[in-house]
């Protein structure tokens, strides 16, 4: 037997010792965990499974044992990921901390910076968020005005950020600032980290059409940010914010769990579509063609998507790919639209509740969801730029 077929069996027994039960199946709205502890869940398998997946290093199996990580190597992750897809695991921990800070850290982060942010990263400590769009820098981030003064051994920062997903329940925050308004814009932005329980920090939720806040502005008022939290260069604070956001766009982080993780898992009916569809027909049979097309069309664009990233993760000579990672994000995007689009067609007008009654909580549930879905395409750089970026960096197009 191989070294790598020992792995997976005493993986697999692992798994099946240490995985609770209620993390094998779909995850229900406020149970997922995110790190750090204003956003609490409740049910206690979720810490449970978290502090088994983290003694290992499995809440961030890739990253080098040394800050707490799996140190698994690409053949051992992959695994480890097929393992998790066979019984269908939740993810023990999300949020920008593993998906975003953590990976870009790892590559631009000082050992000061890597050991102080690291471990209460995988050990589900600490929450982030990301300070990038402000009022007027959306799509064009670099046209961003937020101010950091040079104080000596710390900046003085001024200045608000929007959409910041997270921010009132996050401990830290990764953010854009200008450090030099003379250079061009590209080239005067510097990456800083700073506590968002810093004297000067406020922040204020934005309540969507689906009724939740997952959004917020937030405000810095002559905030202090140590120097030893500066991440690379002054005034090079560009190239970390794109690589950032390959490793957001690639969702690799999240394949650490089952083959429904993040927003693929949080769409997923209780049931599969087709069962769906036949409970609300009320037959044992789907009669409309086209819409038992659109359910099996629907269930491959899933797994070859889930398949694509697995693959990714194979042939990657880094951890995470380059600019293919906006495909991830276009195709993401459009299915997550596409799967509850079809889930409204198959509940009909039980797919239009707000409250009421008459209405499951599944189906309240899906309705505010597809709702808040409409912004994805948007979310982490519009399909837009994505396709720009395939565009010109995959395919090598012409501007």
């Amino acid at each position: 037997m191989s070294a790598l077929d020992t792995f997976r069996d005493e993986t697999r027994e692992w798994l099946e010792e240490n995985c609770p039960l209620s993390m094998r199946r779909r995850l229900p709205p406020g149970e997922a965990l995110g790190g750090g502890g204003k956003r609490t869940s409740p049910n206690p398998d979720s810490y449970l499974w978290l502090e088994r997946m983290a003694e290992r290093g499995w809440t961030a199996p890739t990253w080098p044992a040394q800050y707490g990580g799996g140190g698994l190597d690409k053949d051992h992750f992959l695994i480890l990921l097929a393992e998790l897809q066979r019984i269908e695991a939740r993810p023990p921990l999300g949020g920008m901390g593993i998906t975003m800070i953590g990976p870009t850290l790892l590559e631009y982060g000082t050992e000061d910076q890597l050991k102080r942010h690291l471990p209460p990263i995988i050990r589900g400590e600490t929450a982030w968020c990301q300070g990038y769009s402000e009022p007027g820098a959306g799509s064009d981030l670099a046209s961003l005005q937020t101010k950091a003064e040079n104080k000596g051994d710390y900046y003085l920062v001024n200045g608000s950020k929007i959409w910041t997903s997270g921010a009132n329940y996050a401990d830290w925050i990764f953010c854009l600032v200008r450090t030099n308004s003379q250079a061009p814009k590209h080239e005067g932005i510097s990456f800083l980290l700073f506590s968002m329980d810093s004297p000067g920090v406020s922040v204020k939720p934005i309540e969507l059409i689906s009724g939740s806040s997952p959004f917020c502005e937030t405000f810095f008022d002559d905030v202090e940010v140590p120097k030893n939290d500066l991440v690379h260069k002054e005034n090079q604070g560009w190239s970390v914010a794109k690589r950032l956001l390959q490793h957001e766009r690639s969702g690799l982080a999240a394949l650490a769990s089952g083959d429904n993780a993040g927003v693929l898992e949080r769409i997923k009916p209780e049931m599969p579509l087709a069962d769906l569809a036949k409970l609300y027909s009320g037959t044992d049979e789907i009669d409309d063609v086209v819409l038992r097309d659109d359910i099996v069309l629907n269930e491959m664009q899933k797994r070859a998507f889930m398949l694509t990233q697995a693959r990714a993760v194979a042939e990657s000579e880094a951890n995470t790919p380059g600019a293919a990672t906006s495909i991830f994000n276009y195709i993401e995007a459009e299915y997550v639209k596409e799967q509850l689009e079809l889930q409204c067609r198959i509940r009909g007008t039980q797919a239009m509740g707000w409250r009421g009654d008459v209405f499951t909580e599944q189906e309240l549930s899906m309705s505010k969801l597809n709702l808040e879905a409409k912004s994805i395409s948007i979310a982490g750089g519009s399909n837009e730029v994505q396709l720009n970026i395939i565009a010109k960096r995959v395919l090598g197009l012409p501007d």
